[in-house]
């Protein structure tokens, strides 16, 4: 079995996936169109995400554990930096992700400082 990734997924975009089947929203609020791509963490890393990205967000998340196994064939998943000169590399996910494919959620609440 290959390590689970996380996503910190806005609670409303995750409400909406499990209607539609498959979680089309990335934490920012764009469309996979406008991004390309949903970011993901380690278990080693998400921690460290909601504390940098999400200091100051009001707003209730989710984090989903994802199973890399159960993607759809054909998602590809790369490591990438976040921005040029980072010295962390994150999995980032190109394609949907389907709910399926979460094995696990849990809510979370502000402040994630």
């Amino acid at each position: 079995m290959t390590d689970p990734i996380f996503h910190l997924a806005e609670a409303d975009h995750w409400a909406r996936a499990l209607e539609s089947g498959t979680y089309r929203r990335s934490s920012l609020g764009r469309s996979l169109e406008d991004e390309g791509f949903i970011h993901l963490s380690t278990a080693e890393q998400w921690p460290a995400v909601l504390g940098r990205y999400y200091r100051d967000h009001e707003g209730e998340l989710v984090l989903l554990t994802v199973d890399p196994d159960l993607l759809d064939p054909g998602t590809e998943l790369r490591w990438e930096a976040p921005a040029p000169g980072a010295d962390e590399l994150f999995p980032h996910l190109y394609g949907p992700l389907p709910v399926s494919a979460v094995t696990a959620t849990r809510p979370l609440s502000p402040p994630y400082g």
